[in-house]
């Protein structure tokens, strides 16, 4: 009897919902900690993590692609799917614990101040060595890591709270945040044994996945120049409060990022398995249907996040972050940009194995940023490393766009996006216009999320009907179906 394949629906909800948890969560305690802690703590909290982060990108090289490729590929055969894990988690566990005694050393012999700060993100590093979330992706069991997680990081929000109460207690907060993430990967633990038998592994069987996992971090490396380095730059060319402006912005629109990088995750081994099970046809169909429903979804964010920001920024952050509105409108195109790039080499290049080609493009995007970032920087700041990043995130997309441009329908793909394009300059419009009544914050920016999904939504159904797509004509037969089945029975 044949497996019951997981539902990719279900899995893009469970898979949204562990991406959001852990954006969503720091976001809700983003307003009281602004205000408590101020932009020079929120700058050290930024530019501390953003080192020790550094570290857990080396401990995990290029796990969450190539463990999570790997293991979908062979999920189907328990013995296989074992030996897989053990092979590869035996080369995550050797560059783990090397880089949480270089991090050790590094705080000990180089950090000149704020070392005790240093030393609580011990914790977050040290979470390296039990992060197997790329396991549990690659088995498409996306609940158990949102099940799991749930209680720690709402635990972990109540503690913010009721312990960090004012400037002095900023390591309060930076424990809270590390502890969370150590915490967080140890409880998926307890569920390995359900899939995976502990084999005995030879050193060479291990060795062999050291160059694949090698050839996908140095994307991860290169990626990191463009999310992490940016901030680290601000504090060491600028100051942290520069720093710490840029990292609210950014908190804002890993948000909707988020939401793309979750599809991405659910597609990746979906993709692969079609493609190691001569399905690519069937592989070829969800990519068309990612790439729609991410034009979508990405339009709608980037102009609406843009459109109430000038309200939501001194409402949500307070009057000392004013800066970020700037931020924020600048950065927005990147949620287009990185919903493009995501869904071609989730579903097409990395499952197809063109992981040169995905490397390629996220080297030169990070080459772009950093030349930028060096030239920009110095002369406007954040803004500098905002239009930096923007840019890197352009040069991603149209590389892999080229890279793979005789394979897919890349021209069909533009031509559905880009009206989603116009009805989001529609709704920024009409979004900005509701925000020039007298009404207070708070209602003022309900009516302006109101307005943004009335006219958002209702244009993109005209044009949806008017072009017959198929994608939605299939959704709305199968809610047709669905509702005829409950009369049926009723």
């Amino acid at each position: 009897m044949e497996a019951k394949k997981p539902s990719i629906t279900l899995n893009f909800l469970y898979n949204a919902a562990y991406q959001l948890l852990t954006i969503f969560l720091p976001l809700v305690t983003a307003p009281y900690i602004s205000r408590v802690l101020g932009a020079e703590n929120i700058g050290i909290y930024s530019y501390t993590r953003a080192i020790a982060n550094y570290y857990v990108i080396f401990a995990m090289l290029g796990m969450a692609n190539y463990g999570n490729r790997s293991c979908a590929i062979v999920r189907d055969d328990r013995k296989k799917l074992s030996r897989t894990f053990c092979e590869i988690y035996s080369v995550q566990c050797f560059f783990a614990v090397l880089c949480i005694l270089l991090y050790t050393a590094y705080v000990a012999l180089l950090v000149p101040e704020n070392k005790g700060i240093y030393w609580l993100w011990e914790f977050y590093v040290i979470s390296a060595l039990f992060d197997i979330s790329w396991f549990f992706f690659g088995i498409e069991k996306f609940k158990i890591t949102v099940t799991r997680n749930i209680l720690i990081k709402l635990a972990g929000t109540a503690c913010i709270f009721v312990f960090v109460k004012n400037r002095d207690d900023l390591w309060k907060y930076i424990l809270i945040m590390s502890g969370s993430f150590l915490l967080t990967q140890v409880s998926l633990w307890p569920f390995l044994r359900r899939y995976i038998d502990w084999t005995k592994v030879s050193p060479s069987d291990c060795f062999k996945h050291v160059k694949p996992t090698l050839v996908l971090f140095i994307p991860v490396i290169a990626v990191s120049l463009y999310n992490v380095m940016d901030k680290l730059m601000l504090g060491m060319m600028c100051n942290m409060t520069q720093s710490g402006y840029y990292e609210n912005a950014e908190k804002i629109l890993t948000i909707p990022t988020s939401l793309i990088i979750a599809l991405g995750t659910v597609m990746l081994p979906r993709a692969s398995y079609l493609e190691s099970n001569d399905a690519g046809e069937q592989g070829k169909e969800l990519m068309k249907k990612s790439m729609l429903f991410v034009s979508f979804l990405s339009c709608a964010l980037a102009f609406g996040i843009s459109a109430i920001a000038p309200d939501f920024v001194p409402w949500f952050f307070g009057k000392e972050f004013s800066a970020c509105i700037m931020l924020i409108i600048l950065l927005s195109p990147k949620i287009v940009c990185v919903s493009w790039a995501n869904v071609i080499r989730t579903q097409y290049l990395l499952p197809h194995g063109r992981d040169y080609d995905y490397i390629l493009s996220v080297v030169a995007g990070a080459a772009v940023n950093l030349v930028l970032n060096f030239l920009l920087i110095p002369r406007v700041e954040a803004v500098g490393a905002v239009i930096a990043t923007v840019i890197a995130e352009v040069t991603v997309a149209v590389l892999q766009t080229l890279s793979v441009r005789k394979e897919i329908p890349w021209k069909h793909y533009l031509k559905n996006g880009l009206p989603f394009v116009g009805i989001g300059i529609i709704m920024f419009v009409c979004v900005r216009w509701a925000g020039k009544n007298t009404l207070s914050t708070h209602f003022k920016l309900l009516l302006q999320i109101l307005m943004g999904m009335l006219v958002y939504v209702t244009f993109s159904i005209v044009y949806i009907f008017k072009c017959h797509n198929p994608m939605f004509e299939s959704i709305i037969k199968k809610l047709k179906n669905r509702r005829s089945q409950k009369n049926g029975k009723g």
